[in-house]
């Protein structure tokens, strides 16, 4: 069933009570448009609404236009290629992707694969690699080009035909565990030299998309790096879109002003089970979306067979046809072929039933889709790249999902998971698409290449030389930078002294440090999403400006002030606003600038961090797949360091969640010493060794004193644990109190108990990174295994504990899970405190009481730990319980 305009204000909906005088306004248009151009007809057009509302008229708002293509035939630029031979080539593609997928199913059953969605978006991709996607040259930087994941098998083949990738390599299409296979989708990571951006998780391609935009203008504004010819082009699903980080940074697009930034929206009506908007229409929802924000919006749903039958639409009743179809009803159409849509579609009205009498089904069959129409997705790519009016382009491209599948798939809701093809559809396909593979080879789906001398290929190579290249290509190493010794860090590796500061201070003092250094302080990138005072870093709000593409438009209410809110066009800060999304995706476009734009950037990533991995997991994961290198810092962490927050802003995992990243460093430093070090380290890996990792630091906001650094515990500090300070050898009675954050502290504070009022002897280790300590073991586990012959090797924490007296308590702020990482490489008796459990509302000696994990329940573990070897009576545990006012009935803070 047809369903009724969802927008009943539209003029077709409202009776005509005088036609002639609608005709003459009509003309009068038409008149201004043919002489004065469309420029001129949209100024009176607006005048006379302003006018019509300034006299009290109601003038219902309509985010969408009709469902007909933005940019009619007679405004088309025409492509200046060879359409025939571009044909082919694509033709070739679409069968070497198809081929690809279909044989690596028979040779390992099941290991998957799309089809479909790259059969929908051939086109769209190839307009742009014929006439559009600029590779980086001499003179110029090249376009970043966001392929959609499941498209992935299509690009490969159009490597396959340029020589980039063997046949031995589509052999292996997701096989690479060996070497010398193709990964699944995009990944940087996996294949570093080709793959730019990992986009198959839904929704990380759009607005990592907008975010690199918006950053190539800030290396633009900031005298860095010249992007001015430059374009970020963004392909996605229309299903995609439902994804919140899809859409949900568009706006910021339009308010930047990013007319950099080209969407192209395969509009295929099918996401993985079915219909996108089945009842509705998603080109519609989409189109007033993007409107609404500002966006340029292009429609390309028809192609050019269907303009004769729209200049033929005298009354209007095929695009009043058009509007009221349903996307479920369009799938229909085209997967049921000519006659259904016969007497589906045209025979609702007998007009336009009339209008169609003298084409045949096989000609209704073949009336094309704009997505599928070369000519009209190059007018619409012209138009974007052409288009400088500050504001970002979406192209929302019509298409069929399996276009060339026939009966195997095409316009079916079972399309998506196809990845085979029986023989009869590999022949319709063939004969579709006129590739030249025999019969008696069809049922082989064999790739076709043709001969290097062909026409084809000549065309192929000569298309990518003219626009600087092949792509996808990935640079691997950016610009060296010379970083400053470790000396710069002084005063922090020397101690606060009397003074009390908490870690964030110190994280700010590094910062100031660093930016003062004349080779690295244009590079350094701060990224906050508006939690600076938070951080204490507001003062850097003068010195350094806060990003905006247009400068400050205002006078702020603090401009009397020493640190007053400060933006500027050449601002260093990216002050983000209450987006972590959105500010880790500034993260991984400094963090990626190396490869990029090769420009090496330095990120420093302040958030709040209970609002980090949990909610910003993916991210962090494609970061580490992008090969990112950077730094991010988890502010105001720890389960029981906020006074009075909660259970919602306090973090007690993000440092198990952030070992899941493999090239992630996580560390949790106490001191001042130790964050300069760590981070000192970092600027090292990352940027004079050009190690693709990046490193994740906690920081919190309990104010202390910070000691000196200790002798040469610098190699220690990185590998992940020190001995802080040493008991007195001179009881016999020997424990070992490991902690690290702020809970270090109370460690610290437990061995001065134990020894005052227990004569028992407490070394003190910091523990800055139990992940890392986690990951020497088991890479020493794993050698021992292979090496069994061998003088097995010890791992970092058994060399450690190798001559250690007693057992070892560990006590964190974060949950047991973390501590609990070493216990398999740990030579004594190994017992863990932590956090478990959801936080809630105290003060932080209230908070380290309910979780057990201050310096009393310290003791107690430690003073239990030697009960248990047989050390010290049982009693004089139960005794330490009493005298430290612990109810050992009190619930488990996991349970109550």
């Amino acid at each position: 069933m047809a369903q009724a305009s969802s927008h009943p204000e539209h003029a077709d909906d409202v009776e005509d009570v005088d036609p002639q005088e609608s005709g003459e306004w009509r003309d009068a248009l038409d008149a201004v448009i043919e002489v004065e151009g469309p420029e001129r007809a949209h100024f009176l057009l607006e005048m006379l609404i302003e006018r019509s509302r300034r006299s009290g008229a109601y003038i219902p708002y309509s985010p969408n236009t009709a469902y007909v293509n933005t940019i009619p035939p007679h405004q088309e630029v025409r492509s200046p290629g060879d359409p025939a031979i571009e044909w082919r080539i694509r033709s070739f593609i679409r069968w070497n992707a198809m081929a690809m997928v279909i044989q690596a199913n028979r040779h390992h059953e099941g290991v998957g694969g799309h089809i479909a969605s790259f059969a929908s978006a051939a086109t769209l991709y190839e307009v742009g690699f014929n006439h559009f996607f600029h590779a980086p040259s001499e003179d110029h930087g090249g376009d970043l080009v966001y392929i959609q994941g499941h498209s992935a098998p299509g690009i490969y083949a159009r490597s396959y035909l340029e020589g980039r990738i063997s046949e031995d390599q589509l052999l292996n299409f997701r096989s690479e565990s060996g070497g010398k296979g193709l990964s699944s989708y995009p990944h940087a990571y996996l294949m570093p030299d080709y793959w730019q951006f990992a986009t198959v998780s839904m929704g990380i391609g759009p607005i990592t998309a907008i975010y690199q935009a918006r950053f190539m203008r800030y290396l633009h504004n900031r005298g860095i790096e010249d992007t001015s010819k430059r374009h970020v082009w963004c392909f996605c699903g229309d299903g995609e879109m439902d994804e919140p980080e899809s859409m949900g940074a568009i706006d910021i697009a339009a308010r930047e002003g990013l007319d950099n930034l080209i969407f192209v929206v395969n509009c295929n009506l099918q996401r993985l089970d079915g219909p996108v908007r089945g009842d509705s229409k998603i080109i519609n929802e989409l189109e007033g979306s993007f409107r609404g924000a500002g966006w340029n919006v292009i429609k390309v749903i028809w192609g050019a067979l269907w303009d004769g039958l729209l200049a033929q639409d005298h009354d209007g009743k095929l695009v009043e046809l058009m509007n009221e179809t349903v996307d479920g009803e369009y799938q229909a159409y085209k997967a049921h072929g000519g006659d259904y849509t016969r007497e589906h579609f045209f025979g609702k009205y007998p007009e336009l039933e009339k209008m169609v009498a003298s084409m045949s089904d096989e000609d209704i069959r073949r009336l094309n889709r704009g997505g599928h129409d070369p000519h009209k997705v190059y007018a619409a790519y012209h138009r974007a790249v052409n288009t400088d009016n500050g504001r970002p382009t979406v192209i929302l491209a019509k298409t069929v999902k399996g276009y060339g599948m026939g009966e195997a798939g095409e316009g079916q809701n079972i399309t998506h998971q196809q990845k085979k093809m029986g023989e009869d559809s590999l022949k319709e396909f063939r004969d579709r698409f006129e590739i030249p593979v025999d019969d008696d080879k069809i049922n082989e789906a064999p790739f076709y290449k043709p001969a290097e001398d062909s026409e084809e290929m000549k065309y192929l190579h000569a298309r990518r030389e003219e626009l600087g290249g092949y792509l996808p290509q990935r640079r691997t190493q950016g610009d060296t930078l010379e970083i400053p010794p470790l000396s710069i860090f002084d005063k922090l590796l020397q101690g606060s002294g009397d003074r009390e500061m908490a870690t964030t201070m110190v994280f700010v003092r590094c910062l100031q440090l660093l930016i003062r250094d004349k080779n690295i302080k244009d590079r350094v990138v701060p990224i906050i999403p508006d939690e600076a005072r938070t951080f204490g870093m507001e003062g850097m709000f003068r010195s350094l400006g806060i990003y905006s593409p247009v400068g400050q438009l205002f006078k702020p209410e603090d401009s009397d002030q020493l640190a007053f809110y400060k933006e500027a066009v050449d601002g260093q800060i990216l002050e983000e606003g209450i987006t972590e999304a959105g500010a880790m995706s500034s993260f991984i476009a400094a963090a990626t600038s190396y490869s990029n734009h090769g420009k090496t950037m330095i990120p420093f990533y302040a958030f709040y961090s209970m609002f980090g991995f949990q909610r910003i997991g993916d991210f962090c994961w494609a970061a580490g797949d992008m090969r990112a290198r950077g730094f991010m810092l988890g502010g105001t962490a720890g389960r029981t360091t906020i006074n009075g927050e909660g259970l919602q802003h306090q973090d007690g995992h993000s440092h198990v969640m952030f070992d899941f990243v493999p090239n992630c460093r996580a560390y949790d430093p106490t001191f001042s010493y130790e964050m300069a070090v760590i981070i000192h380290r970092g600027l090292e890996e990352m940027y004079v060794e050009q190690k693709d990792v990046y490193y994740y630091l906690t920081m919190m906001n309990e104010n202390y004193s910070h000691p000196a650094m200790p002798e040469g515990v610098e190699d220690d500090i990185i590998a992940g644990m020190y001995k802080f300070a040493e008991g007195n050898k001179r009881y016999k009675k020997q424990v070992n109190l490991l902690g690290s954050g702020t809970i270090l502290r109370e460690s610290i504070a437990a061995a001065e108990m134990l020894e005052k009022e227990y004569n028992v002897g407490a070394t003190v280790w910091s523990v800055p990174s139990f992940t890392q300590l986690k990951r020497d073991g088991l890479t020493t586990e794993r050698w021992n295994m292979l090496h069994p012959q061998e003088n097995p090797r010890q791992s970092f924490v058994g060399k450690k504990f190798a001559d250690a007296k007693g057992p070892a308590i560990a006590a964190t702020d974060y949950v047991r899970a973390l501590p609990e990482m070493i216990r398999p490489f740990m030579p004594v008796a190994y017992h863990t405190l932590g956090t478990d459990g959801f936080g809630r509302s105290d003060t932080r000696d209230a908070l380290r009481d309910f979780f057990e994990v201050d310096r009393r329940w310290i003791t107690v573990a430690a003073l239990k730990a030697l009960a248990d070897e047989g050390t010290i009576e049982r009693k004089q545990v139960a005794d330490a319980i009493q005298k430290y006012g612990i109810d050992p009935e009190k619930p488990e803070p996991i349970t109550h």
